[in-house]
């Protein structure tokens, strides 16, 4: 297995310790379990929609939990008594827990199940105050003025 050493970029770099631990998690995890298959798709610039594959799964037998940075999707599928003798087995009849890493300030907008496919809205909604400011040096004072198309600024000292 290939594995790449990050130990210079961690002595190099300061706050990007939750980065480095996705990437070596994501890389022990690589040869896990996949199922259930799943899409991610980009629908615009802040919004994401994850479709996973979960034929013969009702939404009872679906559990969605968002905490901060962490979307955990779990499927566990009760037991049904089948009619007659099955011959053969082919459809998987397994629970499952599939984890999705978010980035900051990305929240699940809706969910819905239809045709056996889950499929999961999110949406990137960055808070105000953590918007990019350009800061216009003049005089003995900074003055903080924000990209909107207002123009608004305000005095920080």
């Amino acid at each position: 297995m290939n594995r790449f050493d990050l130990t210079p970029y961690r002595r190099s770099t300061v706050g990007f310790d939750r980065l480095f631990d996705l990437l070596e998690n994501n890389a022990r995890n690589a040869g896990g379990d996949n199922y259930p298959p799943f899409n991610i798709e980009r629908r615009s610039a802040d919004a994401y929609r994850i479709t996973v594959a979960v034929a013969g799964f009702k939404r009872e037998d679906l559990d969605i939990t968002a905490q901060q940075n962490l979307l955990v999707v779990q499927g566990r599928k009760r037991a049904e008594a089948a009619e007659g003798d099955m011959l053969h087995v082919g459809i998987a009849n397994r629970g499952f827990e599939r984890r999705f890493e978010l980035a900051d300030y990305v929240r699940v907008e809706n969910a819905d199940l239809a045709d056996g496919l889950l499929v999961i809205d999110l949406v990137r909604e960055v808070p105000e105050a953590m918007k990019p400011k350009k800061i216009a040096i003049g005089g003995n004072t900074l003055e903080v003025v924000s990209d909107n198309s207002e123009g608004k600024s305000a005095d920080a000292a």
